[in-house]
């Protein structure tokens, strides 16, 4: 008797052994009579850019110049020039070719020849340290660098301890000269013949870009997209209870391309034909509000802090923001002040998202219930979210049984799909981030009865005091809900008694007086009366990572050297 598709479903996501095994010798029984040797590459979204949304149209906006507008077609057109000339410098199938670029028309550019003529993208973090700079562009064994010319100041120390690097390209007009041979981006293009490259045949298993995780500890790891992965990650993040986005949208690219295929952005827009508006690197508020309101702006994505400083600029000087109908807001928990501050405030939706560099990153999207409304709808969109259609969830406790979904049982989030990594790049030593065909996470998550996931917090950032688990993310949520917080990160510190304590890292808005006494009258019932800090340090600034994280490590290290005071509140 065959199995219905509940029991399916339920065998190949919660079960191992005999159950799975007759899941898939009934999936294997017989094949579908569909065109299965239409390979799924970017090359289809390259094509549909020649054929489809010739008319689209790229625009970049620079503060010195203004606005710049070409369209995909002139795009198309230099990516053929591209390919011809990656080829010239020697690019072979398979070759990693990396760029150090901000969001910029070039960079699209190569998102899309690399891939396309059969070689991998790798796209380098121009924050991160030089040690680590030099470490995944050995290790990755880059070919070929292309580098913004505002960017040169950071490759050109490292270039004579670099392995595997055959050629430089500088991107723009700046000054190149301690780059000794670099060709020129535009000399390059000029130089080829003005005709359609031919494009290999590729299979969609075929590695198409590789980014590396920011590397909080040890080494950054390699994560090797698929030219499949790459394409159904952007055709699910146009799902309707995604992004929605669609042709007659016009894209704001914030989210910088380094960054986990800038989020997947540049390739959903393109494949669909939406317009695209890059900043460069910039991310001033009155920039994006001035550019949302003169480019009529329907969708951008961004960090929590840029989103923050956003909303802070909208409060007070209420700039047009009327055709903004979404904002993708991820890479680290959204306080809910903000999701209510742009929908209250000013009709703008914002979307929580989940992901990271392994998931490509979308993973969970924080949309409530079909039928919900009002104020019952925060507190679903203030979660991580539900997994996409197309992405497996389970949260495992420290004996790796898992974990009912309840919303109270605590346990590691991990995580499956067909584009979340199976292994790193190169790097077998990493392999206990992987069980059994599971990605683990890090995050400390419950799972509700609907498949809600609530991020509790990192692996590393709980803080265990008195034998009792405290949320550094819900502390510095409710923290930040405080009128006169301009940012909260929290962090344990020793204690005596307790092994840890919270202590609470603020960053006060210029007009406040508020002390350590009234934050935590505050949180009084806010939080558990546990949870509230009994120190609080007052900063000027929380350092971050170089992908806008607040940098915890490097507060436990300042703490550590007595860098970092907290204050006892009865005293502040």
């Amino acid at each position: 008797m065959g199995l219905s598709i509940f029991e399916f479903e339920k065998s190949t996501t919660l079960a191992d052994g005999p159950s799975r095994q007759l899941a898939q010798r009934q999936v294997h029984a017989m094949k579908g009579l569909m065109q299965h040797d239409h390979p799924l590459t970017l090359q289809r979204v390259l094509r549909r850019m020649r054929t489809y949304h010739a008319r689209s149209r790229f625009i970049t906006v620079s503060q010195s110049a203004g606005p710049t507008q070409t369209t995909f077609e002139s795009i198309v057109s230099r990516v053929d020039r591209l390919c011809q000339a990656l080829k010239q410098l020697g690019v072979e199938p398979g070759d990693r070719v990396a760029t150090l670029a901000w969001n910029s028309r070039e960079h699209l550019e190569l998102y899309l020849a690399v891939p396309c003529m059969g070689a991998i993208i790798h796209t380098l973090n121009p924050r991160l340290f030089s040690e680590q700079l030099a470490y995944v562009i050995d290790h990755a064994e880059d070919r070929v660098i292309f580098v913004d010319d505002s960017l040169v100041p950071i490759l050109a120390p490292l270039l004579a301890r670099l392995k595997s690097v055959r050629a430089c390209v500088v991107i723009g007009d700046g000054e190149a000269s301690s780059l000794e041979g670099a060709n020129r981006y535009e000399d390059l293009l000029t130089a080829q013949e003005p005709r359609e490259f031919d494009y290999p045949l590729i299979s969609d298993t075929s590695a198409a870009s590789l980014c590396y995780t920011t590397g909080t500890t040890g080494n950054p790891k390699g994560v090797l997209y698929s030219h499949r992965s790459l394409v159904m990650h952007s055709m699910a993040v146009c799902m309707p209870d995604v992004t929605g986005i669609h042709n007659a949208d016009r894209v704001l690219q914030i989210a910088p391309m380094f960054h986990v295929n800038g989020w997947g952005l540049p390739y959903a827009a393109t494949m669909v034909g939406a317009d695209l508006i890059m900043l460069g690197h910039s991310t001033q508020p009155e920039l994006i509000a001035q550019v949302v309101a003169q480019q009529q702006v329907t969708f951008t994505a961004a960090i929590p802090t840029v989103c923050a400083e956003l909303l802070r600029y909208a409060d007070t000087e209420r700039p047009d923001l009327s055709s903004l109908r979404m904002i993708w807001c991820g890479g680290a928990p959204v306080p809910s002040f903000l999701i209510e501050g742009f929908e209250k405030r000013h009709r703008v939706q914002v979307i929580q998202g989940w992901g990271m560099t392994e998931t490509s990153p979308l993973a969970l999207v924080a949309r409530p219930p079909s039928g919900i409304k009002g104020d019952d709808q925060w507190r679903y969109r203030s979660a991580a979210g539900r997994p996409h259609p197309l992405i497996d969830v389970r949260i495992v406790g420290d004996d790796r049984t898992e974990l009912p979904w309840d919303g109270k049982s605590i346990g590691e989030l991990q995580v499956r799909g067909p584009w979340v990594a199976s292994a790193y790049f190169r790097d077998k030593g990493a392999d206990e981030k992987f069980d059994g065909g599971w990605l683990k996470t890090g995050d400390v998550a419950t799972i509700d009865g609907e498949g809600y996931v609530r991020i509790v917090d990192r692996v590393k950032d709980l803080i265990k005091s008195g034998g009792e688990w405290i949320s550094s993310v819900e502390l510095e949520g409710q923290l930040m809900t405080h009128p006169d917080v301009l940012e909260a990160a929290v962090i344990g510190r020793p204690d005596a008694r307790w092994d840890e304590r919270p202590l609470a890292c603020i960053v006060l808005k210029s007009t406040s007086s508020d002390t350590g006494a009234d934050l935590a009258r505050y949180l009084s019932g806010r939080v558990a009366k546990w949870w509230i800090p009994e120190q609080f340090a007052f900063v000027d600034s929380i350092p971050k990572t170089s992908v806008g994280k607040f940098d915890k490590k490097l507060l436990r290290a300042l703490l550590k050297e007595g860098k970092l005071v907290g204050v006892p509140w009865s005293q502040s």
